[in-house]
């Protein structure tokens, strides 16, 4: 252990190592007290994140389903003119802090709609199927948030985790030990200490 080896010795350095334990054992129990509440936050996130993932695969199947229908009655021609004309869908993601970590708190997406020169859906199945495919896009927006919220949190959990590991496993036995061998050092010294004024004392006499 590089900062024990590094103590002077008697008294200064005994001062040393018990504020160094003192402050390696707060910061292991704040770091535990932040551990829990992020294994919580990281649990709520994963049963976000589960319950977005169903809603975007059934959306997603339904999606799929009317556009299935939709190409069989009116062909691949049909599918490629229903797309014509409509832009690309616009996300913006608000971001939240949750013990020092960033990360998607929710999604806003904007469809567009169908321009007025656009031509419309052949048939019904594709004017469904394009009502899906929105609601499928939205649902797969807030799963990729969800997903990455709980990705993020669960990685500083892990963090966190192996940095309480090492002040506890490691660091704090460490200045324990050191400590307990300072206490004995200092111990002998004012013990030969006391022994050498009672021999000089006796030699006075």
């Amino acid at each position: 252990m590089t900062g024990a080896r590094r103590t002077p010795p008697g008294r200064a350095g005994r001062l040393r190592l018990r504020h160094s334990l003192d402050v390696a054992e707060r910061g292991a129990d704040l770091l535990e007290q932040k551990l829990r509440i992020l294994r919580s936050e990281h649990q709520r996130l994963l049963r976000a994140e589960q319950e977005a993932a169903r809603a975007w695969r059934d959306l997603l199947a339904e999606a799929e389903s009317w556009l299935l229908r939709g190409l069989l009655l009116g062909g691949e021609q049909a599918v490629a003119s229903a797309a014509e004309g409509i832009d690309a869908a616009e996300l913006t993601v608000r971001w939240a802090t949750s013990m020092g970590v960033r990360h998607p708190a929710a999604v806003s997406l904007s469809v567009p709609g169908r321009p007025p020169t656009a031509a419309g859906p052949a048939n019904t199945a594709l004017a469904h199927a394009e009502a899906a495919c929105r609601r499928a896009v939205r649902a797969a927006a807030e799963y990729a948030a969800a997903r990455t919220a709980a990705e993020l949190v669960g990685a500083e959990v892990g963090s966190t985790r192996h940095r309480v590991r090492a002040l506890r496993r490691h660091w704090i036995p460490r200045l324990r030990e050191a400590l307990g061998q300072s206490d004995l050092a200092l111990e002998q010294a004012e013990h030969e200490d006391n022994v050498r004024r009672r021999w000089a004392a006796r030699r006075r006499w």
